[in-house]
């Protein structure tokens, strides 16, 4: 009988490079101190001849395409509307999810509201590493009580009384790959859920769990899982310190549908946002509230953005920006102090620190304001993160606002993007962003002016066209 050699290899748990000697620094990301051993056994000559049956469907056979069904699927059905735009409309009978975000932001919530929610018409397996079933049947009971007593549409006595879990949710506490796929083909689930994919490991490997390998390895085998099966897998993974999905970038290319939960542990709001999707639009979000029954939808984010605000203050400002195919309002907070040290200080928070830099930039040497010793602090309201530049109008806006101690006019949106010469340019989806301001009653839009081509602004928000940036301001800070 052959026997089988082992050797070792130094793995970087950043980006998955081998190396044959172990280095403090990855030559390839940079990270230090990431390099972890692994021990390797190599094949014998008897299973390297053999041939691999391992794949989707065991032994493929290549068919014509004109052959191949193509029926669509039918989408499953899932109540949580913000999760379900977030998907594409629904959940794909064999697709795989991933589900990253920081620790504490509700993922682990999330998925167990989802699958009480299938359970009431499907069979669902939840496999946690991290919690037992007692804690998650815990934390189960406590989101349905407190969801039913939030509930108007019940009697005093059945709000009283706890309610009941449904049947079809399975609990168990597995983290060896191979028993969970055994109870997996003895419950015949139709939805698979793995909290979290870095605490599954399989007993062939001798790497732990978390790594590079396992984490590879148990991703792809819950892939072959969902493509033969028809079974639907979402897997919850941890994230690094700088907010990526810890473990290899493969992971990501594994899955069918990338999703992070983002948002300030300190705020109310969560927004989910798809970064791929095989099935639908990319970078969709749905916007949840974080409740004591757990996260609740927001159906209107604009309204919900807005609802704090102080109008007529100086320094406020509201921009128009767009998540996926939504447009959501929020407001913009620019302050401006004198500065108490050497060199000015610039925060941002919720906006690009580079693209802060642009804008006041811009203002100080083609408007004229004077911000080289004053201290600029920019917010955005509600914890989310604004990357587009539309909002470069709104900023800038909120920033002069401040500075010369003007409110700008309460009923003024602004939507464009700044360039380096003060000029304004005309971002997308245009009508989309003043057809969602005249739905919350704003009455004026400052946009910049360019050759419409086909498509017509509404008709009950008045538009004021601008070529620069000093011109915005003109119009948006004037005394009335």
């Amino acid at each position: 009988m052959a026997k089988t050699k082992t050797h070792t290899r130094f793995v970087c748990q950043q980006c998955g490079r081998v190396s044959a000697s172990y280095m403090g620094k990855c030559p390839q990301c940079g990270a230090f101190d990431s390099m972890i051993e692994e021990v390797i056994h190599d094949e014998s000559a008897a299973k390297k001849n053999a041939v691999n049956v391992r794949g989707l469907t065991g032994r493929s056979e290549p068919q014509p395409i004109s052959k191949v069904g193509g029926e669509a699927e039918e989408r499953v059905h899932l109540a949580i509307g913000e999760f379900a735009r977030v998907l594409g409309g629904g959940i794909v009978p064999g697709s795989i999810v991933l589900v990253g975000g920081d620790p504490g932001i509700g993922k682990s919530t999330l998925m167990l509201q989802m699958a009480m929610e299938m359970a009431k018409t499907q069979k669902v397996l939840y496999v946690s590493g991290e919690e037992s079933e007692r804690q998650i049947k815990m934390r189960a009971m406590r989101l349905k009580n407190v969801g039913a007593q939030q509930d108007d549409s019940l009697s005093k006595t059945s709000k009283n009384s706890a309610v009941p879990l449904p049947d079809n949710l399975l609990l168990v506490t597995e983290t060896n790959l191979e028993v969970i796929l055994n109870h997996v083909g003895a419950s015949q689930p139709d939805l698979l859920i793995v909290d979290s994919i870095q605490t599954v490991y399989l007993s062939q490997l001798d790497s732990s769990a978390g790594s590079v390998t396992q984490v590879r390895e148990c991703s792809s085998q819950l892939r072959e899982l969902a493509k033969s099966s028809g079974v639907s897998v979402f897997m919850i993974g941890h994230v690094t310190k700088e907010g990526n999905i810890a473990g290899p970038r493969v992971l990501e290319h594994i899955v069918d549908t990338v999703l992070y939960l983002e948002g300030d542990r300190f705020q109310a709001y969560r927004l989910l946002r798809s970064v791929k999707n095989r099935f639908g639009a990319t970078s969709e979000v749905g916007v949840f509230e974080m409740r004591e029954g757990g996260l609740t939808e927001v159906t209107n984010p604009s309204e919900a953005f807005l609802a704090e605000r102080l109008v007529n203050a100086a320094g406020s400002s509201i921009a128009v920006t767009m998540e996926g195919t939504r447009p959501i309002l929020v407001e913009i907070q620019g302050l401006t102090s004198p500065t108490q040290f050497g060199n000015a200080r610039r925060t941002p928070n919720g906006v690009d620190f580079n693209r802060l830099l642009l804008i006041t930039a811009v203002l100080t040497r083609r408007v004229g304001l004077k911000l080289a010793e004053q201290d600029v602090f920019v917010n955005v309201v509600g914890g989310i993160q604004i990357d587009e530049p539309a909002a470069d109008l709104a900023i800038a806006a909120a920033i002069a606002s401040s500075w010369k101690d003007l409110p700008v006019k309460a009923d003024v949106v602004f939507i464009g993007e700044i360039g380096l010469a003060g000029e304004l340019r005309m971002p997308g989806q245009m009508v989309a962003r003043l057809r969602e301001a005249q739905k919350l009653g704003f009455k004026t839009a400052i946009v910049p002016k360019a050759i419409r081509k086909g498509e017509e602004y509404p008709k009950g928000i008045e538009i004021i066209e601008v070529r620069s940036l000093d011109q915005a301001l003109d119009a948006a800070l004037k005394k009335s």
